[in-house]
């Protein structure tokens, strides 16, 4: 198999991961937006910083441009950091078993 037929399999098996998996990957990322949200209500963000926070926490970039202030925003923030690893390793899984499944096809007769 050329290496553009295993492009072509290796995305065609992540397509097929994703699809398996969006209803939990839905959930994790409207977990962290509301999650997000309510940290804004709390330290008094507008909606757009909040966003902002969220996917920036999501990431474990945290830039420090916003910090929670109160208890409650930072335990909130940490469980945004602890659902983004978790959203973040199950993409790098299921592109890890796409690739794999295509790497099998190449080698079976």
């Amino acid at each position: 198999m050329d290496a553009r037929a295993m492009r072509r399999a290796s995305l065609a098996q992540l397509w097929r991961g994703l699809r398996v998996v969006w209803p939990i990957h839905s959930a994790l990322f409207g977990l962290m937006v509301a999650l997000g949200v309510v940290i804004g209500q709390i330290e008094k963000w507008p909606l757009r910083g909040s966003i902002y926070f969220t996917f920036i926490s999501e990431l474990t970039i945290g830039y420090g441009d916003l910090v929670p202030k109160t208890l409650l925003a930072r335990v909130l923030a940490i469980a945004i950091g602890i659902t983004g690893v978790l959203l973040t390793s199950l993409v790098a899984a299921i592109g890890v078993q796409a690739l794999l499944a295509a790497s099998r096809s190449e080698r079976a007769p």
